[in-house]
């Protein structure tokens, strides 16, 4: 056994192997075979919606369903900067605009004041995020995006299973994308899926993805299909769904075991002042996608990195620079430091710790050990004078 402490491990059973052989060995149907429909199946039973659409990633997810929309040059979409690059991405790949908006200090989603003031005549949809496992303040952007008259596009990939005050995340906007990369709470290795209550907007999904053709299955008829739109083909494969399927099965059990470790994280990590761990703060349940906690400001947070590299103990940032400050955006777009100043200071702050469902206690000891410890060495060399250990 390694006494390294990976950022994250997939959780995988007899299940997964079993349905990926039965995909494989059917000899037939690996691009559409009959695990998509049970997935898709399987998700709009799971968040109770009309329609699932899958694709081949979250990134995808998102540039369909701007796409469906009919969102591309000459319209703005208001994105947090606080964000994995893929959100603002999508945005440039349809060919429209992203204007970025500040995030709240307690959610680490877009603040919905900063929200209204960012709306003009060329809003065309709004896209949060719910950061880390849990909501953003999505009730209000609901408000706004109605007002505006503009659809909400709810960027799930990282809250598969959170709830926003009893409400599933994405299940209260216009419609909602999903991530199933390797390192979420439903993965597949890579995959997407877009869900929504719109029939008209789950047949463009369904059409895009597929060529832009509207017949049936293309190797189930002797005829060419009937093609309506321009499409790509981004479509799930049979194999990928067959992992979904049998994943969506303990989903439940995996987000338990979430909740029962980054529990046993905050409550190791309560006596070590300098970390606040990211919560839901009474807003609905928190998945613990990610397990990450906002150091003081005076904090080195190399130190605490160094501290947990050390002891074979993997961390990240996510995400610094944010977004509006990558060389990407930062050239084309003229972003500047101070910009967008909670997004620029929260950024700079957090740091996220390993955390799967299996991850045992004596690991999850190390962790909090390595966080505390680091912090010390922070303070030994002279970093912030408020990082003590309160006994």
């Amino acid at each position: 056994m390694s006494d390294e402490i990976p950022l994250f491990e997939i959780p995988w059973d007899e299940d997964d192997v079993s349905n990926a052989v039965d995909s494989i060995t059917r000899g037939s149907y690996w691009a559409n075979g009959p695990y998509i429909e049970e997935f898709e199946n399987g998700l709009e039973g799971y968040l109770g919606v009309e329609h699932a659409v899958t694709v081949n990633s979250g990134t995808t997810a998102l540039v369909a369903a701007l796409t469906a929309y009919g969102i591309g040059e000459g319209d703005e979409v208001i994105v947090p900067s606080f964000t994995f690059i893929a959100t603002a991405n999508a945005v440039r790949l349809v060919g429209a605009t992203p204007v970025f908006a500040d995030i709240e200090r307690e959610t680490y989603g877009l603040d919905p004041e900063r929200v209204e003031a960012r709306i003009t005549d060329d809003t065309a949809a709004i896209l949060p995020i719910h950061p880390y496992g849990a909501a953003c303040e999505i009730g209000p952007l609901e408000e706004i995006a109605a007002d505006a008259g503009v659809p909400l596009i709810e960027d799930v990939a990282e809250s598969f299973g959170a709830d926003y005050h009893g409400r599933a995340l994405g299940t209260i906007g216009d419609a909602a994308i999903l991530s199933f990369c390797q390192n979420k709470v439903l993965p597949t290795g890579e995959g997407g899926a877009i869900v929504t209550d719109d029939d008209d907007l789950a047949r463009r999904l369904e059409r895009y993805r597929s060529h832009g053709r509207a017949s049936s299955e293309y190797f189930d008829s002797p005829d060419s299909g009937e093609y309506t739109s321009v499409g790509t083909n981004v479509r799930m494969s049979d194999l990928v769904a067959s992992i979904g399927c049998a994943q969506l099965g303990k989903v439940e059990d995996h987000i338990s075991n979430r909740r029962r470790v980054a529990s046993r994280l905050s409550d190791g990590l309560a006596a070590v002042d300098g970390v606040d761990p990211h919560g839901a703060a009474g807003r609905g349940r928190h998945v613990y996608q990610l397990y990450t906690v906002t150091l003081d400001e005076q904090v080195d947070r190399d130190a605490v990195i160094d501290t947990l590299t050390e002891r074979g103990i993997a961390s990240k940032v996510y995400w610094d620079p944010s977004v509006h400050l990558t060389r990407a955006y930062r050239n084309e777009y003229g972003y500047e430091s101070g910009s967008l100043p909670v997004t620029e200071e929260i950024a700079g702050r957090v740091l996220s710790l390993p955390i799967h469902p299996g991850l045992r206690d004596d690991e999850i000891d190390r962790i909090t050990t390595g966080v505390r410890d680091g912090l010390e060495r922070d303070r030994a060399a002279g970093g912030a004078q408020s990082n003590t250990i309160q006994s």
